[in-house]
């Protein structure tokens, strides 16, 4: 079973600058892989296979952001193709939209592998971000397994981080 705990974080300047780029790295590479699958459609009428991988050596400023994180944009931009060409569904979403910086939502998620997300202390540990100050108003368990973590910011400025865990259901 999973379940989600959400705390709030108090990145230090440095972090929030590291954090901002990332978000923003994310929007583009969306916006950009969703432009170029709508090129090439238009061109082939077949759906191209992009990967973060390919937009790296053309525009390096994605290399400062977390390799799992884009990889995640690569998901949901491939989620929200099948969800919107999917007959099987009742209600079906429309086309993919462009993500504003203005009226998007400002989040990402990363998953974790061999501990490079964690809880210590009053700290959530980050990857290329480290350790950033948190309210932990809720312990997870020992035996509690992390699976990924949602950094977001809200319109007012505050951040937050959504911690998914993977827990072991006792029936008794």
């Amino acid at each position: 079973m999973n379940i989600a705990y959400r705390f709030r974080i108090y990145p230090t300047e440095e972090q929030k600058i590291l954090l901002g780029k990332t978000f923003g790295c994310c929007r583009f590479l969306y916006n950009q892989m969703l432009n170029d699958k709508i090129q090439e459609y238009e061109k082939t009428k077949k759906m191209l296979k992009n990967t973060p991988a390919m937009y790296k050596k053309e525009y390096p400023f994605l290399k400062e952001a977390d390799s799992l994180a884009l990889a995640n944009v690569q998901l949901n931009l491939q989620g929200a193709f099948r969800s919107c060409f999917d007959k099987s569904r009742k209600r079906q979403n429309g086309f993919p939209k462009f993500k504003s910086a203005k009226h998007s939502r400002k989040a990402y998620t990363t998953n974790n592998q061999k501990g490079t997300v964690a809880i210590i202390g009053n700290a959530v540990k980050l990857p290329k971000i480290g350790k950033v100050k948190a309210v932990i108003h809720r312990r997870p368990d020992a035996d509690w397994i992390i699976k990924s973590a949602t950094v977001s910011q809200d319109g007012d400025g505050k951040y937050y981080v959504s911690v998914l865990f993977e827990f072991a259901r006792n029936i008794t």
